[in-house]
């Protein structure tokens, strides 16, 4: 088992709104959120009914959230998160130096390159203090910002971009 096994594990949808416990019906539109997990480095995911969500309904370490429909994914594929989703949540993570957030950082960094929404423009540091300097796409005249880069493997980085599509159904 990697160093990213069962503790950094995300929850998946369950079904049912989270604040009044009811059962979210196919085709409804209702929105996904992503919470800290106070006990350790993971991520909940919790989902709200789009009713609970406009009557203040909002869980506690809320990091993230987006709409979505509830069965779309069943001819069309996943439902695709928004790039402005995965840009607040690498934005949302940037205070976080617990080792397993740094690491979902880094792996959300890579999706980010690779949509091109993060321009890499160089690094700083060596060994454990390496962070990677990215701009935003048509932001290059702002200071980069930084990322850890916590030198993982290759395997570990699928798995967490695995976990991450498991929470936030993403496109590599």
């Amino acid at each position: 088992m990697s160093r990213f096994g069962q503790e950094y594990r995300v929850g998946r949808s369950r079904g049912v709104c989270a604040a009044t416990g009811q059962p979210l019906e196919g085709g409804s539109v209702y929105l996904a959120t992503l919470c800290d997990r106070p006990d350790d480095d993971g991520f909940d995911r919790l989902d709200f009914s789009l009713a609970a969500w406009e009557s203040g309904a909002r869980p506690e370490g809320l990091v993230g959230y987006w709409r979505t429909t509830l069965g779309a994914s069943d001819t069309a594929g996943k439902p695709l998160v928004d790039e402005e989703v995965l840009m607040d949540l690498f934005e949302a993570l940037a205070a976080d130096t617990r080792r397993g957030r740094v690491a979902y950082r880094f792996v959300l960094a890579l999706m980010l390159l690779r949509r091109k929404r993060l321009k890499y423009v160089g690094r700083t540091g060596k060994g454990a203090n390496e962070r990677w300097l990215m701009v935003p796409r048509g932001s290059e005249a702002t200071p980069p910002l930084e990322v850890v880069n916590p030198h993982l493997r290759d395997d570990e980085v699928r798995e967490l971009a695995d976990q991450l599509g498991d929470l936030l159904p993403v496109q590599l």
